[in-house]
């Protein structure tokens, strides 16, 4: 799965396809077929390390990399990690001073490192059901005692408006979900539930969508 994606050039990102290796020609077929930019970091990224000391990262489905630069260039050693080999080849080349190491993975398998990042970032991981909670608890293994967990997807709710979304109500899922599957007593959500962005539809109305967050430390 990469990502990385914008909804119609106006700050947010598009649906991504079902994650796995069979995949990796499709999302490198699509970076190809788009201008190489670096864009604006995720906005709920940058609110949630506001503050925060900058120690060892890692971005999950890094796309081009704008989220991982934004965070080498404030301090964070990052891990980028993407199935797409384009968009990598892209995040290394904006990557003028070699701060962030580039992976090529498929998400869907990959087991990264136990304990060892104090953020791990996710945005925009629209997998099927059956691969949710394997692939949550994973990444919520990465994850050291005290560090975060940061998260963000479309919500639900966008299948209900004019946005355009693809028909796919199963890859579509709630923050409430996503903290489940990180392991019940572990973790204390710092934010939950939704948050607004203005984004512009097909026809170029400009609607509010909702997006799933979650913000989440763990604890033990």
């Amino acid at each position: 799965m990469s990502g990385d994606h914008r909804d119609g050039g106006h700050g947010g990102h598009h649906a991504h396809a079902h994650a796995g290796a069979q995949d990796a020609a499709f999302w490198d077929r699509m970076w190809s077929g788009r201008p190489a930019s670096r864009r604006e970091p995720n906005a709920f990224l940058v609110e949630s390390v506001e503050g925060v000391a900058p120690s060892a990262a890692l971005d999950v489905a890094c796309g081009e990399g704008s989220d991982a630069l934004w965070l080498a260039e404030r301090g964070w050693s990052v891990t980028a990690v993407d199935i797409s080999t384009v968009a990598l080849a892209r995040g290394r080349a904006a990557d003028t001073n070699g701060h962030v190491t580039w992976i090529h993975v498929d998400i869907a398998t990959w087991e990264p490192p136990v304990d060892a990042f104090d953020l791990v970032s996710a945005h925009f991981l629209h997998v099927p059901p059956a691969e949710r909670p394997p692939l949550f608890a994973r990444l919520a293994r990465a994850v050291r005692i005290g560090g975060m967990f940061v998260f963000e997807a479309h919500h639900p709710s966008d299948l209900e408006t004019t946005l355009g979304r693809p028909a796919l109500a199963d890859r579509y899922f709630t923050a409430e979900d996503v903290e489940a599957m990180l392991g019940p007593g572990r973790w204390e959500s710092l934010v939950r539930g939704t948050r607004p962005r203005t984004v512009r539809d097909r026809e170029g109305r400009e609607i509010t969508i909702r997006d799933a967050v979650l913000k989440a430390r763990r604890l033990g």
